[in-house]
């Protein structure tokens, strides 16, 4: 069994506490890449043309027998048909399509141990991008003191503390995207930093430090684990958390 060092909100040594199994879990990036993309599909929104967009005109075939093709006619212009100005689309996009995608129950639950088990993993998680001291020793485990801070700055001491705050630093750091989205709200890439996992509500304290997530052991899901499908993610758990995240 893995041990895990809790510190206090100094950053300080408090106690070892023996991990539960499921940070033994062996690595499945595959499973928990299927299980984030799936959460991401169903919950696209439906999308679609209008049934009637490029029909809503007299136009009419002359037929055969004037050597010309037999495409419908207004004032001697094509209209209605895929290959003609203001035409139908061939294909347009169905907003009835089910665009969703699916993951067994037991698929599911086994990505989300896996992402819990690669968050104790430097290795896995320095690759993944996130920045903290070589001294650091994962999983990041604290105190339940944790669960009633309220100030962003003592949020801020504690990560400074424990070695890893130049994580948030990275994250502050957004860069432009290329391509259409700029004009459509989402103009800027934001990198992803710690998460912060608890267990009776989500840190309100934590919540707005830049590329920050927070959730509780009973509902943090792959994604919270694995942006970008992609295990590893830099995670602080609060020891309640820890007990309960056995049960998962």
């Amino acid at each position: 069994m893995m041990d895990a060092t809790v510190r206090d909100l100094d950053g300080e040594e408090a106690r070892t506490i023996e991990l539960p199994a499921i940070f033994e879990t062996p690595r499945r990036p595959d499973l928990v890449r299927r299980a984030v993309l799936a959460a991401q599909a169903n919950r696209k929104q439906a999308y679609g043309a209008d049934p009637l967009a490029g029909m809503r005109t007299p136009a009419e075939s002359p037929g055969s027998g004037r050597g010309m093709a037999h495409v419908p006619r207004q004032n001697g212009r094509a209209r209605r048909v895929p290959q003609a100005v203001k035409g139908r689309k061939a294909h347009p996009p169905k907003a009835e399509k089910d665009r969703g995608k699916r993951i067994n129950d037991k698929e599911r639950k086994l990505a989300v141990r896996a992402a819990v088990a690669a968050t104790a993993d430097p290795a896995v998680v320095r690759e993944r991008g996130h920045r903290f001291d070589d001294d650091v020793a994962l999983p990041l485990v604290v105190t339940d003191e944790f669960e009633d801070l309220v100030k962003t700055r003592e949020v801020v001491a504690l990560l400074e503390a424990l070695g890893v705050h130049a994580d948030v630093e990275r994250a502050d750091e957004r860069t432009v995207k290329a391509g259409r989205g700029k004009t459509r709200g989402r103009k800027y890439r934001r990198p992803k930093s710690v998460l912060f996992v608890t267990s009776d509500e989500p840190s309100k304290a934590a919540r707005n430090l830049a590329g920050a997530d927070v959730a509780t052991a009973s509902e943090v899901n792959a994604e919270d684990l694995a942006p970008g499908a992609t295990h590893g993610r830099l995670t602080l758990w609060t020891e309640s958390a820890i007990e309960e995240v056995a049960d998962r």
